[in-house]
């Protein structure tokens, strides 16, 4: 966690089974791979408003949206709108696609295949795809355990 910041609710449940624990942090993408901070985030945060899941959005909207410089704007497209808002560019929208058809089809398209290859390397376009799973695996999680805000955190924006 950041300095002054205190361990997430969901690290503290997760910790309550050590093997769980250190498997969860295992499987964690939060690292310089083949991504950069914004297109991580893009994927992140539109995987987990797919999902419903308010606690994982919130949290990366709040510790990591300012470092993958998302306004206002592209935080409520990634929470309600759509990759069509005018406030992504052509590979942000490949993105939002992405999450969208993974989260529809649990699979993706022929088209968004080659939209993919058009613009990522293989490296890039397995951690798209793993990024996404691991983010709609922690979606359960927050879910299913109902896991309240964080202090200090905004949750979905209103719907416009």
């Amino acid at each position: 966690m950041p300095p002054g910041m205190a361990p997430l609710t969901l690290f503290t449940t997760l910790a309550r089974d050590e093997r769980l624990f250190r498997k969860f942090f295992q499987g964690s993408l939060l690292d310089d791979g083949h991504l950069t901070v914004r297109q991580r985030e893009i994927v992140i945060d539109r995987t987990t408003a797919r999902c419903g899941s308010e606690y994982e959005w919130s949290i990366h909207v709040a510790v990591f949206g300012a470092r993958a410089n998302l306004t206002d704007e592209q935080v409520r497209s990634l929470a309600h709108g759509s990759a069509d808002d005018a406030c992504w560019d052509e590979e942000e929208r490949v993105l939002i696609q992405l999450c969208d058809e993974l989260h529809e089809r649990v699979g993706v398209t022929d088209e968004m295949w080659r939209r993919l290859r058009a613009r990522f390397g293989d490296g890039a376009i397995l951690e798209l795809l793993m990024l996404a799973g691991f983010y709609r695996t922690v979606s359960y999680l927050t879910n299913v355990l109902q896991l309240p805000l964080e202090p200090n955190v905004k949750g979905f924006p209103n719907n416009p």
